[in-house]
């Protein structure tokens, strides 16, 4: 890890680890309950879902049945780069469009911390122009203007409050996955909380409810961060201006490093492009595709958003024993084996919906049960890949770059999103096992990239990074 040694008082600890981590734990966890909430909304909200095929917001807007500024403006331009979409392509198109979007200004967020506003003030600011965002949603009217404050807001929140993390340790703590991997454990705490209070919220009750209760998540994750700051490392800001290395230069070792990283981070966009479906067209095949009756009573579409999570619960502990194990030996993998890992589980999720989807119709019903044996191999590859990238940022960044450098892997993730929101469009146009079959294939392919190339970027990265 390439920041000093973490001035963080001590005392308690939590899960063996400072207890600030404890505070960004939770703030994450609501910030991600807040974003997660929404977006198990999102698709179905603008397409219209089994239960209420008429209440389509883009449908209604269309027909002239309501009005949302600007929304009839956007169709018209993404329509005149793509062409003539139906309902389902054009919601798969805005999808894309937001949450790419929610993961490019992270990098000017994590630029305008690093130079000006330090990394606490900037999560405040994010937290609160998100919860607007949010609360905004609950008018259709305001549909743009609600994800504008979002997209904004977690420009501002995103970078800074991960690199929080890193700043509770000292330089080469080898903790330091494994306190991601807890801190990533919160956000999926939020995340699978959220679709069952939110997504049941929504699709129930109407969906300015849903987008009511994710406001109220953000608004409660800023109050719980205010009366945790005893426990943070100061900022990144802060510290340099104390010791007079603000302006200090990058070495060309630091640099290699970062050039290495960013070489790793085009492979990893194939990772997001695909994982982006998990809110897009697999909530699309969980709502129209899959039978949702439990016990006799039939559970919300949307409940399917809390399946990712409730496998990272799963997974977590088992991750964190298995890689201290390895460390013990000296056999833990390098942060970029972990990561061509996770782009291989990835794929290979996608091989029971190939099977279970070859030579039915389109109208065809099965068990939600499949869904969940896939979502559990798509959360391994997650879990090799997600955390991981946050930490590795971390270990290889000059202090007074962090969060901007964290702003860069953010990048990554938003040309993934709108990667993916642009093959969404093809999901009605091909056969279910044509579509899943080309996840498969990309996510094969970006790890078998990986591992071909594992020298070399592990030599600019550093072979035990």
């Amino acid at each position: 890890m390439s920041s000093v040694a973490a001035d963080v008082p001590s005392g308690k600890t939590f899960l063996g680890h400072p207890r600030g981590l404890s505070v960004l734990f939770f703030t994450e966890m609501w910030e991600r309950f807040s974003y997660y909430g929404m977006t198990a909304c999102l698709i179905l909200y603008m397409t219209g879902d089994t239960r209420h095929p008429d209440a389509s917001l883009l449908l209604r807007v269309q027909h002239g049945l309501t009005h949302a500024i600007g929304l009839l403006g956007l169709q018209h331009a993404i329509e005149s780069v793509y062409g003539h979409l139906d309902i389902q392509g054009l919601a798969s198109e805005i999808y894309g469009l937001y949450t790419a979007f929610v993961y490019l200004t992270p990098l000017f967020g994590g630029m305008l911390a690093d130079r000006v506003l330090g990394q606490r003030k900037s999560v405040y600011i994010g937290g609160v122009l998100m919860a607007i965002g949010q609360f905004l949603l609950m008018s259709e009217g305001m549909f743009l203007f609600g994800l504008l404050f979002l997209i904004v807001g977690n420009g501002a929140f995103k970078p800074n409050i991960s690199t929080q993390v890193g700043g509770l340790y000292p330089e080469g703590d080898p903790r330091l996955d494994r306190a991601y991997t807890i801190f990533y454990a919160g956000i999926n705490v939020g995340a699978f909380f959220s679709p069952i209070i939110c997504g049941t919220l929504g699709q129930l009750y109407g969906w300015k409810w849903g987008f009511g209760a994710a406001g109220a998540g953000m608004v409660l994750g800023l109050v719980q961060y205010f009366f945790g700051q005893k426990y943070l490392a100061p900022d990144s800001l802060a510290k340099a201006k104390a010791t007079n290395t603000e302006n200090a230069p990058i070495t060309p070792k630091q640099w290699k490093a970062i050039i290495g990283f960013i070489v790793l981070c085009i492979f990893i966009i194939v990772f997001w492009a695909v994982y982006a479906q998990i809110g897009n067209t697999l909530q699309v095949f969980a709502d129209k595709n899959a039978d949702w009756h439990i016990f006799g009573w039939e559970a919300p579409s949307t409940w399917f958003q809390a399946v990712n999570p409730m496998c990272i619960f799963a997974l977590t502990p088992l991750l964190n024993f298995l890689w201290a194990w390895q460390a013990r030996r000296k056999k833990e993998p390098p942060s970029v084996i972990k990561m061509a890992i996770g782009c291989t589980a990835l794929g290979l999720s996608f091989l029971p919906l190939i099977y279970i989807t070859e030579g039915v119709s389109e109208t065809f019903r099965v068990s939600f049960l499949w869904l969940v044996l896939s979502t559990f191999i798509f959360t391994l590859g997650e879990m090799y890949l997600s955390p991981i990238g946050l930490s590795l940022v971390v270990k290889i960044a000059p202090p007074r770059i962090v969060s901007m450098l964290m702003g860069g892997w953010f990048v990554a993730i938003f040309v993934g999103n709108y990667l993916g929101g642009h093959i969404g469009t093809y999901y009605d146009r091909m056969s279910h096992p044509a579509f899943f079959s080309m996840m498969l294939i990309a996510s094969l392919g970006a790890g078998l990239a990986i591992f071909v190339l594992q020298k070399p970027l592990k030599d600019a990265i550093g072979h035990d990074t």
